[in-house]
């Protein structure tokens, strides 16, 4: 086993991050450097140096942490789906087939599945996440939030489906089994099929208007009879009916069949 094998399970069982959900040449390029800023140049000392030294494993953790997203953001949205709209979905089928179409670091996704264990047991819960790009879904897989993105999230949940570690925060496997990551490119990629519900948030501001009519037929598509599709703050749909979407709460658009 090299070196960097063996840091990698020595860091897993220090810290219960499991390093092989990177792609190991950029990662092992990534350490290395902060390594080298450390002024050691050795899998093996560095490990010693993180288990002995507060500070650096905290800025080696730091380092893994990314912010580009938060949980539950634009919580007033997520109460209307809360409150309004999963019940409304419930009332034709259980469970949910929900699709996040551009999870990002995985935020949106592991935030729905919290939502949705106020109304099914966890097993029952199954989210489909997907985007165009690795890193972010590396670091989904991966788990690792700063506090800051968990700034919307209850003290209910925090407790319940994170372990701190140093000045972060790791979800837990049983809400991370619950998502189903894939790659997909939105434009070139056929969807999944069948959805009771599709978010897709913060992605449409950069698309032109000729992409997002492709997008918004192929989402429609995608939908169940009376399916809901879920926008972001910046992205509400001028003319739905265009598409065969009817708005039934800010953000929210309903099938048209």
């Amino acid at each position: 086993m090299d070196k960097y094998d063996v840091f990698k399970k020595n860091i897993n069982n220090l810290i219960n991050i499991d390093l092989n959900y990177y792609k190991e040449k950029q990662m092992k390029r990534r350490i290395t450097s902060l390594m080298n800023r450390n002024g050691l140049d050795d899998f093996d000392e560095y490990f010693l140096a993180l288990k002995a030294d507060k500070e650096m494993l905290n800025q080696f953790i730091n380092y893994l942490t990314i912010n580009v997203s938060e949980f539950f953001r634009n919580p007033s949205q997520w109460q209307i789906l809360e409150e309004h709209i999963i019940p409304t979905l419930m009332n034709n089928k259980a469970p949910l087939k929900i699709w996040s179409s551009a999870c990002s670091t995985g935020e949106e996704p592991y935030s729905l599945v919290m939502l949705l264990t106020k109304f099914y047991d966890l097993k029952n819960i199954k989210i489909i996440a997907s985007d165009i790009d690795d890193g972010a879904m590396e670091k989904a897989k991966v788990g690792l939030y700063s506090e800051k993105s968990l700034a919307n999230l209850s003290e209910e949940f925090k407790g319940k489906y994170f372990d701190k570690i140093e000045s972060s925060y790791k979800i837990k496997d049983i809400i991370k089994n619950r998502v189903e990551f894939k790659k997909l490119d939105l434009l070139k990629d056929s969807f999944p099929q069948n959805m009771d519900l599709i978010i897709c948030r913060n992605v449409m501001i950069y698309f032109t208007d000729e992409a997002k009519e492709l997008l918004y037929n192929k989402f429609h598509q995608s939908l169940n009879k009376d399916g809901i599709f879920f926008v972001g703050s910046t992205e509400q749909i001028i003319l739905p009916e265009r598409y065969d979407f009817r708005s039934i709460k800010t953000f929210f658009y309903k099938k048209i069949n």
